[in-house]
């Protein structure tokens, strides 16, 4: 029997069979592929942003009074009493004041009076500043309390100190009782006297009472008695109580700095800054007496007072 030449893309069953087993296998792979890759849905949410950042919120002031007219003229009246001395002409223009040069009044504005005889002088300052937080991630107020942290270290006036975490004390073993003449029993012998360190805790004890700390002079000591002197130069210590401090109940937070200098041979100008923030906005009231020819200073409790009343007026009209 003759044997059937081999030709070459000749098609049998063994050739059908390959040619399905081929076809299987890459559309096997090619749903394998398809599975095992990310789903439509999944790329979708994968290419997504993230959520957006949580935006600081802005402060509360927008815009800025005008500061020339924002202080009562019976205010700079008790502020200035040298303008009553002075002619019409000249008395009104010391009680409109000189408006501070700025580049933007809405970020801010400033004011200034003075009134000048021979022998004493009384200047008053006001600047009030808008501060704006150009990082979304800080607002308007944090920004200001910035701001406001640096002009009080600046001015040598300690932030207030922070309560100390709670402790709890230590548990302790209950012992026996001790007899009422051992050496171990609580406290000493009837006679035996109280030793120093144990008086002198007992007494610092005593004295340190909670709520002293803000309240407490910084250390600095720029006002008080005066020392002779040529030009101006710092005095000695301020009176207790006066010294540069912490403020509350104005504003947010504020401070007061009280600086005595002596000017020529007898003469001394006392400067009274009080500083509060509220919100976004700084306000900054200055106001300084220079007498001239006298021993005297110029009274600090007066000045401090009188500073103070016109921040807390000032404070009253950011409110409105």
């Amino acid at each position: 029997m003759q044997r059937k030449r081999y030709t070459p893309g000749r098609t049998g069953s063994t050739a059908r069979t390959a040619v399905v087993l081929t076809l299987g296998l890459g559309l096997g792979i090619g749903l394998t592929g398809c599975s095992s890759g990310t789903p439509a849905d999944d790329i979708a949410v994968d290419a997504k942003a993230g959520p957006a950042a949580p935006v600081a919120p802005p402060g509360r002031y927008r815009t800025l009074f005008e500061p020339c007219g924002a202080v009562p003229q019976a205010t700079l009246k008790d502020l200035l009493p040298g303008a009553a001395a002075l002619a019409d002409a000249e008395r009104d223009k010391a009680y409109r004041g000189v408006a501070s040069v700025t580049y933007d009044t809405d970020r801010r504005v400033g004011c200034t009076w003075k009134a000048d005889t021979p022998d004493i002088s009384h200047r008053l300052m006001l600047d009030i500043e808008r501060v704006v937080s150009y990082d979304t991630a800080v607002s308007d107020d944090d920004r200001a309390q910035e701001v406001y942290v640096r002009k009080q270290l600046a001015a040598g006036i300690p932030l207030p100190p922070t309560a100390p975490p709670t402790t709890t004390p230590p548990t302790t073993t209950p012992s026996a009782p001790a007899s009422p003449g051992s050496p171990t029993a609580s406290g000493p012998p009837p006679g035996t006297p109280q030793s120093p360190t144990r008086a002198a805790t007992g007494t610092a004890g005593a004295a340190t009472k909670p709520g002293d700390a803000a309240d407490a002079p910084s250390g600095k000591t720029p006002t008080g008695a005066t020392a002779p002197s040529s030009g101006a130069t710092p005095s000695g210590p301020s009176p207790t109580g006066l010294e540069p401090r912490v403020l509350e109940g104005l504003g947010n937070v504020a401070y007061l700095d009280d600086a005595l200098t002596t000017v020529g041979a007898n003469g001394h100008q006392r400067a009274v800054s009080v500083v509060f923030r509220t919100s976004n906005v700084i306000v900054t009231v200055s106001y300084r007496e220079q007498t001239t020819g006298s021993a005297e200073a110029p009274d600090s409790m007066e000045l401090q007072e009188k500073a103070r009343n016109l921040a807390r007026l000032l404070a009253e009209r950011l409110e409105e």
